[in-house]
């Protein structure tokens, strides 16, 4: 293994770590998929109970080598998966026991200056995490002013959205936008100058093209649909999130999907109204990392995590979570 993955490694903090490992129970046994495989923090500490078999997904090649190094190690045990996690349903032919998604960037991806995910970086804007069509520089020369304020807007959730598009727009009709910097200094003098929020002024629209430039959204659903189709009942699907857009995604799929969500109040009668239920009764538990880790690891303190268990119930096709968040699908669909 070269000195870069190494680094790679030593430089992953898995996040909620103790908290996913306690609710997936591992000492039981069973089979695991990792859908964000990174630097194999998670699979790494699910090996070590004996009964577990584990399988990894990434779509990042950077991070082969370390999934390959462990298959190495657990021959039997261990598989590396480069893939995206809404192919989850083509990596195993059997029902599996537990799922996890640790959603967004990787501290791997944004550490790495050279991929343009970091505001820090002079070198070629990108952001793509693997397996990818377009890059961010494709965005921001090619889409139309309306639509960059729509992916801004809406993906970024930028208020701004309108005059850092315009400004967009106006510089490269005299000189294409190709390092970060050029879209730093944009975002900076579209900003208004009271700006006086802890965030950096760049990092809304960096998330809106990142999420764009990846499908992140399009992966999400189809993702946590298709982990559902092969969840065993009684298995259980974990997902840590880390903005607003993602966690309210999941938060309506464990909701309105589970047992309870047709039952208003416990004081009333069940009703068969032919929802479709494919989770157990969903509390709506929403797990924060704690202040030792978030001072260990700075990048935690926005990640929620939120878990829910498999029905006996057979899998029917969640057609409305489609139909809440098709305005994200559809934006994520843009030609570029």
């Amino acid at each position: 293994m070269n000195n870069y993955t190494s680094s790679l490694e030593s430089s992953h903090f898995p996040v909620m770590l103790n908290e996913v490992i306690k609710i997936s129970s591992p000492s039981k046994g069973g089979v695991y998929i990792d859908c964000t495989f990174g630097a194999g923090g998670y699979s790494k500490q699910l090996l070590k109970f004996s009964k577990t078999r584990v399988k990894g997904l990434d779509r990042d090649s950077k991070v082969k080598e370390i999934g390959i190094k462990l298959e190495k190690s657990y021959p039997l045990r261990f598989k590396f998966h480069q893939t995206t996690f809404s192919q989850i349903n083509t990596v195993t032919k059997d029902l599996v026991d537990v799922i996890i998604f640790d959603l967004g960037l990787s501290s791997i991806q944004l550490n790495d200056l050279g991929r343009g995910f970091s505001f820090k970086s002079n070198e070629n804007l990108d952001m793509s995490m693997g397996l990818n069509e377009i890059s961010a520089q494709d965005v921001v020369n090619e889409v139309s002013e309306l639509e960059l304020k729509l992916i801004i807007k809406i993906l970024g959730e930028e208020k701004e959205a309108a005059r850092i598009a315009k400004n967009i727009v106006k510089y490269r009709n005299k000189k294409k936008i190709i390092k970060v910097q050029d879209l730093v200094n944009i975002i900076e003098k579209s900003k208004r100058k009271n700006y006086s929020s802890k965030i950096n002024p760049c990092t809304k629209t960096f998330q809106a093209l990142r999420i764009f430039v990846n499908k992140e959204i399009t992966e999400l659903i189809n993702g946590i649909i298709n982990a559902t189709k092969i969840l065993k009942p009684g298995g259980k699907l974990l997902i840590v999130s880390f903005h607003s857009i993602e966690d309210k995604i999941v938060k309506y799929f464990f909701s309105n999907f589970s047992s309870n969500k047709s039952k208003p109040s416990r004081y009333l009668p069940e009703q068969d109204d032919g929802s479709i239920v494919l989770f157990n009764e969903y509390k709506n538990k929403v797990i924060k990392p704690s202040k030792k880790e978030i001072q260990q690891n700075s990048r935690s303190r926005s990640a929620k995590l939120r878990y829910a268990i498999r029905s006996e119930n057979k899998f029917s096709y969640p057609h409305e979570l489609i139909e809440k968040f098709n305005r994200y699908l559809d934006l994520e669909g843009i030609n570029v």
